[in-house]
């Protein structure tokens, strides 16, 4: 065992002398794999951090809520001219299902509508996204609150003038002073703020609840009536845990087709999305961009190798005479076989923390500029250690072999 230590301790100087004595050709050997690693690490760490950020935005929805809408989350048979024919769903459908839908834990109902100003004195908030909801939603969504409260029932029902703040509107609109009662202006309308929502940090799916304003539902029906075809509108469901998720599909599909009067014959008008679909196309998307980083960075990594395998050619011939006079004291094949290898591995070793290093500096970088945590976790890191030292070990088996098979005589022959 201390005949191997000393073996690596003595690789490991080799190692370094190798970069001392030619440090440009030795870093352009290195290159390739550096480049490699830093490929595949910056890919795997950029879809993590983006994983990661996903399962954050998304941690407060079931993944078996439903969205009964007129479009489709996903692919479709259903061709474009049917689709486009889809009526709006209703808020009377919305009543209707509420009263007769069975192991439901939440039904709400929303309009997508556009973007509106919201205004507080001399201090006026553009591009505002406006979530018009029934009350149900601070559960379906799992809103969570710095100050104040959601609506209620009897709120929502009116349509009272009431409205509910993302953290960056807030700020935007009155800095550091209370913002609970104020009123601002929006729709030419005065809204009293009864809440302000907890920061949630940039959504990669369209708006942050940061940038938001929830008012209820029934205030944008009273504007705008409910045949607007500017608006969509959606019933979300949250169904009881341990549902037969088939069978609750099929009473909702059920019941609104009674509603609407469709016959046996005719097809559905409507989409039943279940959250969990979405959530699997994303994941599949992940799995992708995961394969094409390995596909693209494997290539680097060959050109990696080859760098390795020819600085470590280069290191048997100008050491030819060294490996003889070792052979000659009794240095057995294994040992000077072991001690190429281990060189060649700790050279790629460097490699490959040199792009680690690369990758590290630029998630500091990134998460410091932009509203978004890149992570470089540590089975990351090694990960791509344990890849570097691979490309060592598989770059230097030949000049290890070539090495360790070297006559004796013919070596020191051959220095002299």
């Amino acid at each position: 065992m201390l005949v191997y230590l000393r073996l690596l301790k003595e690789s490991f100087a080799f190692a370094l002398n190798a970069l001392r004595s030619n440090i440009l050709r030795t870093l352009l050997s290195l290159l390739g794999v550096t480049i490699g690693i830093f490929s595949i690490i910056a890919v795997l760490a950029a879809v993590d951090s983006l994983d990661r950020k996903i399962s954050k935005d998304l941690s407060s929805l079931d993944k078996n809520t439903i969205y009964l809408i007129k479009f489709s989350f996903g692919p479709t048979d259903v061709p474009q001219w049917k689709r486009e024919q889809f009526p709006n769903v209703k808020y009377d459908e919305y009543t209707y299902m509420k009263g007769a839908m069975t192991n439901t834990d939440e039904l709400g109902y929303q309009i997508f509508t556009k973007r509106e100003s919201i205004k507080y004195d001399s201090k006026t908030v553009t591009d505002v996204n406006m979530v018009p909801v029934s009350y149900e939603f601070i559960d379906i969504q799992g809103l969570e609150f710095e100050k104040g409260r959601f609506y209620n029932e009897s709120e929502a029902n009116s349509g009272s003038k009431v409205i509910v703040l993302g953290n960056e509107i807030a700020k935007s609109l009155f800095d550091e002073s209370e913002p609970i009662g104020k009123n601002v202006r929006v729709y030419g309308q005065r809204f009293t703020v009864i809440g302000v929502l907890k920061k949630q940090g940039a959504g990669l799916f369209g708006d942050s609840n940061d940038t938001s304003a929830f008012i209820p539902v029934n205030f944008i029906r009273q504007l705008y009536g409910d045949n607007n075809t500017s608006l969509t509108n959606v019933i979300v469901f949250k169904p009881n845990k341990g549902v037969d998720m088939g069978a609750y599909k099929a009473e909702i599909s059920q019941k609104l087709r009674a509603f609407r009067g469709l016959k046996a014959g005719d097809s559905d008008n409507f989409f039943i999305n279940v959250f969990s679909g979405f959530t699997d196309l994303i994941d599949g998307i992940i799995l992708n961009m995961k394969f094409g980083g390995w596909v693209i960075s494997l290539f680097s990594l060959l050109v990696g190798g080859f760098g390795i395998a020819n600085i470590m050619f280069v290191s048997v011939k100008e050491r030819t005479n060294l490996i003889g006079i070792q052979k000659s004291l009794g240095a057995k094949n294994r040992f000077i076989l072991f001690q190429f290898l281990f060189e060649a591995i700790i050279l790629s070793v460097i490699g490959g923390i040199i792009g680690l290093l690369l990758v590290w500096i630029i998630a500091l970088v990134l998460t410091n500029v932009l509203e978004f945590e890149f992570v470089l976790g540590m089975g990351n890191v090694l990960l791509g250690t344990l890849l570097a030292a691979i490309i060592g070990l598989i770059s230097g088996i030949l000049p290890a072999i070539s090495a360790s098979r070297l006559d004796p005589v013919e070596a020191i022959r051959t220095g002299m």
